[in-house]
């Protein structure tokens, strides 16, 4: 076995091939925080006469970063991710310098700081050092294993910034300014990293906060604004559970426009039960007919397509209903036969100038879900009878442009 005492008299074997690697190169890319310290520097000397023993150095710092970024992360998220995936309990700081290498890395895994597959080459690096503290006539590390080493510790662990975890105070000071609020890029990027308990914790709180009647009107708009930023980020686990949570909020009577409006803000509104958004979606329709498509009901028109875009649009609607909406809407959009106006004024076609563009925004926005709906509609015999003159097929060829253009 090579010993430190033998280094001194002759260079270790693969020394020169690590020499031609990069991982000399490599060492740069450490964080300054590191750069300096002892352990590094004692890394860079035995790097040029033991690479095996430069190793395992390399690998123990790259453990004592991991433990102080578990610990800046936050000791009530190790502690949480502990008891979810059985691991040894985490109550205080210094339970985590008291866990194995193994343990530690899994621990880093669980709680967000290591994707999969940078825990998967963690822990092998973890296999190459034991290895490389045994090594004997049967085994002896081979200039790829250190190679492996440099790469993965410093990539993974020590080339990377401590993760500042965003908390939920955080987020609550932010959407309670007296002004509109808005995701910072650093805020999204911090909720991005953060681990599950954590994006679960904010979710929740913003979601109690949209659908608080008691705060102020700016507060849950606020509300509403960070979740629509952070829906995008969300994991997919988070995204299952806050959908579970919207869903307990559902009563017998079927789900209320707010939750829906909520769970389309979040980004989970696809996540509920089907049945429930029959029964939402069929009680918009419901909304719509007794309105109206006449030009004389425009008064009522702006409120009611406005909150039917505010929770999704045709988008999410089960596809039958979705075809009776979009009938609606067109018939809403193309009106019906002109004539002169109370002012004197000639017009081709009476429409409700209030449904006309949300209808526009509607359709657009659902453009490659409605296109063929859309075509169909031409030959549905309430939309034949609409279409009397000239200037009404015109309007609903604007319509079918619109999707065209759009698809």
């Amino acid at each position: 076995m090579w010993t430190p005492a033998m280094s001194a008299l002759v260079p270790h074997p693969n020394v020169e091939l690590i020499k031609a690697s990069d991982a000399p190169r490599l060492l740069q890319q450490i964080r300054p925080a590191w750069q300096a310290k002892d352990l590094i520097d004692r890394v860079r000397r035995l790097l040029s006469v033991d690479p095996s023993s430069a190793c395992q150095r390399l690998f123990n710092a790259a453990m004592h970063d991991l433990r102080e970024k578990i610990v800046i992360a936050g000791v009530d998220i190790a502690r949480e991710a502990a008891k979810q995936h059985k691991l040894p309990p985490v109550e205080r700081a210094e339970d985590i310098d008291e866990y194995s290498t193994s343990k530690l890395i899994d621990l880093a895994h669980r709680i967000g700081l290591l994707s999969r597959p940078d825990w998967r080459r963690l822990s092998r690096c973890y296999e190459i050092r034991r290895d490389l503290e045994h090594e004997d006539d049967e085994y002896e590390a081979g200039p790829e294993d250190c190679i492996y080493i440099f790469q993965t510790c410093i990539a993974v662990v020590l080339s990377k910034d401590p993760i500042h975890l965003l908390k939920v105070s955080d987020v609550k000071e932010l959407i309670e300014q007296p002004v509109p609020a808005a995701a910072t890029p650093s805020l999204l990027q911090d909720f991005e990293h953060a681990p599950q308990p954590r994006q679960e914790e904010i979710l929740k709180f913003l979601v109690a906060i949209a659908m608080d009647e008691k705060q102020a009107e700016l507060v849950r708009q606020n509300a509403f604004a960070f979740l629509s930023s952070l829906s995008s980020l969300t994991l997919n686990a988070v995204a299952l559970v806050l959908a579970n949570h919207l869903q307990e909020k559902i009563t017998r009577s079927g789900p209320s426009r707010l939750v829906i409006r909520v769970a389309y803000a979040a980004g989970v509104l696809p996540y509920l039960k089907q049945a429930h958004l029959r029964d939402f979606f069929a009680t918009v329709l419901d909304g719509m007919h007794k309105i109206g498509t006449h030009w004389r009901a425009y008064n009522s028109h702006g409120e009611l397509l406005r909150s039917f875009k505010d929770v999704g649009g045709l988008k999410y609607a089960p596809p039958k209903i979705r075809n009776e909406i979009l009938k609606w809407l067109v018939l809403a959009y193309i009106g019906e036969r002109g004539g002169q106006t109370t002012y004197g004024n000639v017009r081709h076609v009476f429409y409700s100038n209030t449904a006309a563009p949300l209808v526009e925004e509607l359709i657009s926005e659902s453009a490659d879900l409605v296109s063929d709906d859309l075509k169909q509609l031409k030959k549905d015999k309430d939309i034949v009878r609409a279409c009397c003159t000239d200037h009404i097929i015109r309007r609903f060829d604007e319509l079918l442009d619109l999707v065209e253009k759009k698809s």
